[in-house]
């Protein structure tokens, strides 16, 4: 494998007059290097070739650069001929794991597909995560908390439209207590003893967990954001901790929580190490649940300007990650569906058995605003629903009534 030390969106220097770009020479002195290494007999793939927006952008850049210099025109050509292939290649790689991976998936769950009940009870936040819409510092934010009638309301049209998971997700907002959630868990769990019951209310003591497990509580979502220390600090306010975030996984896994963690795709500053060692956590770790979606920039964050993460790199990594542990849950997330439409069709069909609908009020769902542009449907839940069933019969899949627990 070749590092040219800068690739994707990551260019690297320029010189003073913005001309000289240095990914564009690094990936040329690559290919060089991959020549003279092929003419030898050794298969040498040159890193960071993976995302075709990013190799579009990449190509414009050399026409810039190289437009007046008839000698190197002549090497950009070949390595676009080089960067063509590679993704005709990647192409062919990424249609052979999805279809694996839909064998997978099919050999465990059958057409089905599980819908779980989102529930968005708060977006205020003691926290400052550089990348999320409703982190403390953004003024901007009009905020909200549901009260427990609204909350336990949710559950009652969710339950009426066959939902039998209901997943309470918002900011760590100090107001929910133990207390209150105990509460809250317990008066679903007695009105609703078939349903399950998902909380992703992020970091917690191991004392908190255990007292939300012990009041019903059956599965917690704990997004990891990244297994690499160094990329997770880049992500987040000093005062967050990458071994707070890993130590508090251990504990939702140790109490006997159903745990998911995930990442994001496309993260700033992410690399395609960061991504392996995302792939190797979640081998290792073995989470029931899992999700991944696109980045996706808010204009009230510090990362406004950096791009989208790529919807076909993320439909790669779930059936890669289906193919890790097939009978892991795996949805099909609102990110993916808002960075392209039909995008969470797109995951079902790459490996995904999960699609979270919300059931939220409806005054309060825009607000819940974590990135730009967050698909939200103005339907009402039962006509969504519908619609879901809809898209989802007409690629050969069926949404069922079901808890849509981990196959063991």
């Amino acid at each position: 494998m070749i590092d040219p030390g800068h690739g994707g969106y990551d260019e690297g220097g320029r010189s003073s007059d913005g001309r000289i770009v240095e990914n564009v020479y690094n990936l040329m002195i690559s290919n060089k290097i991959k020549t003279l290494l092929e003419k030898e007999g050794v298969n040498a793939p040159i890193k960071h070739l993976y995302n075709s927006a990013a190799i579009a952008d990449l190509e414009k850049k050399y026409d810039e650069v190289f437009a007046d210099r008839e000698e190197l025109r002549r090497e950009v050509e070949d390595l676009k001929n080089q960067l063509a292939r590679n993704k005709k290649l990647n192409e062919e790689i990424a249609e052979y794991l999805k279809n694996e991976a839909v064998k997978k998936r099919k050999a465990v769950y059958g057409n089905t597909v599980f819908i779980r009940g989102l529930i968005e009870i708060s977006n205020i936040c003691k926290n400052d995560c550089l990348y999320c819409g409703i982190r403390c510092s953004n003024k901007t934010c009009d905020r909200y908390r549901l009260t427990k009638d609204e909350i336990l309301s949710c559950c009652d049209e969710g339950y009426s439209l066959g939902f039998r998971t209901f997943v309470m997700q918002g900011g760590e907002d100090l107001h929910f207590t133990d207390e209150l959630l105990i509460e809250i868990i317990s008066e679903i769990k007695q009105k609703y003893p078939d349903c399950a019951v998902t909380l992703s209310l992020g970091e917690r003591s191991y004392e908190s967990y255990k007292k939300l497990y012990d009041a019903g509580a059956d599965r917690y979502l704990l997004r990891h954001e990244t297994a690499d220390e160094e990329h997770y600090n880049k992500l987040h306010p000093e005062k967050m901790s990458y071994k707070t975030r890993m130590e508090c996984l251990k504990n939702l896994k140790e109490i006997g929580f159903q745990t998911g963690c995930g990442f994001m795709v496309g993260s700033p500053y992410q690399t395609t190490e960061n991504i392996a060692k995302d792939l190797k956590f979640i081998e290792e770790f073995s989470p029931e649940m899992c999700g991944i979606g696109p980045f996706i920039p808010h204009n009230a964050t510090e990362f406004k300007d950096f791009p989208s993460g790529d919807v076909d790199l993320t439909c790669f990594l779930l059936s890669v990650i289906r193919l890790i542990k097939p009978t892991i849950l795996l949805p099909a997330t609102t990110a993916l569906g808002t960075a392209e439409q039909g995008g969470r069709e797109k995951g079902i069909l790459c490996g995904a058995n999960v699609i979270m609908p919300n059931l939220s009020p409806h005054s309060v769902r825009k607000k819940y605003e974590l990135y730009n542009n967050k698909l939200i449907s103005g339907n009402e839940s039962a006509q969504e629903i519908e619609n879901l069933k809809n898209s989802m019969k007409n690629i050969g899949y069926e949404i069922v009534t079901d808890r849509g627990d981990i196959k063991r």
